[in-house]
């Protein structure tokens, strides 16, 4: 395997995205859990969709985006997708969760739409819906690093306020802090994040690596800085032992990374089940 990956470059660039993308996701993904917004990236990852389907219909009907990667316009939907989350959180002061099944069924509306358009799936398309190791090219992953590097600077910097946003945003506002800035700033990297991930995880199974390593953490973690740090260790755990099974067995790299983040999540809950079993019958 470690000669396979040294020998051949897209196998390389796999394993060094879903490396990256293994801490970036469940990074983000902590802070989501915590705000209770778990489904903002369903919704969006539906709405990447319809816009890796809008660039292959466009280059299949119109031939306007020839040589184009897709994630691009993967990307501006999901940050358009983003924002009119955030619009309509301000619209329904008193019902904000409405925002996101209204993105989540727009998207899958308008993907359902551009693919038969587009006369069904293709190889393409479905690479991006189940994820795919030999998918995963060099621009790919200069992305990955790019958004990672802000994601990590943004999270770094901002620790503080964003812990603060995620756990009381009414205290937050009165302290001073830019909420809706802020919101918007994270909301916009978490849509980056989601398209991104695409390649390696698949626009169906992103969200589950941004939720699941932080269900399993949850469960075990005695402050909130061991979340995040569990949660991207199980991460990686997760995208690294999936993409070496996926290669060894020919399987779909996200359906076996989301396995392993399920599988990882029973072991914890059992183990933590053990453990107050055993707890209660010393007591």
């Amino acid at each position: 395997m470690i000669e396979a990956i040294f020998k051949y470059e897209f196998l390389q660039n796999a394993f060094l995205t879903g490396a990256i993308i293994g801490i970036i996701a469940p990074l983000l993904g902590v802070y989501i859990v915590v705000r209770r917004l778990s489904l903002i990236a369903d919704a969006l990852s539906h709405v990447t969709l319809a816009g890796i389907a809008a660039s292959l219909l466009l280059e299949k009907r119109l031939l306007l985006t020839t040589g184009l990667n897709p994630i691009y316009l993967g990307m501006t939907f999901s940050v358009v997708g983003s924002l009119f989350i955030e619009k309509l959180r301000s619209v329904y002061k008193h019902y904000q969760e409405l925002a996101i099944p209204i993105i989540l069924s727009s998207g899958i509306g308008l993907g359902v739409i551009f693919i038969s358009l587009a006369d069904g799936f293709n190889t393409d398309l479905y690479s991006y819906l189940f994820g795919s190791v030999s998918a995963v090219s060099r621009t790919d992953l200069i992305i990955i690093i790019i958004i990672s590097v802000i994601v990590v600077a943004f999270i770094t910097l901002l620790y503080k306020e964003l812990f603060l946003l995620s756990f009381d945003e009414e205290h937050a506002k009165a302290s001073g802090i830019a909420v809706k800035s802020l919101h918007f700033f994270f909301i916009v990297l978490v849509a980056l994040v989601i398209a991104a991930s695409m390649r390696i995880v698949g626009i169906l199974l992103v969200s589950s690596l941004m939720t699941l390593p932080v269900a399993a953490s949850i469960r075990i973690a005695k402050g909130f800085k061991q979340t995040i740090l569990l949660s991207t260790i199980f991460g990686e755990v997760s995208v690294l032992g999936g993409l070496t099974i996926s290669y060894y067995l020919n399987l779909a790299p996200g359906g076996t990374i989301v396995v392993i983040a399920v599988l990882i999540l029973i072991l914890v809950i059992l183990l933590k089940k053990m453990f107050q079993w055993k707890h209660e019958v010393r007591v």
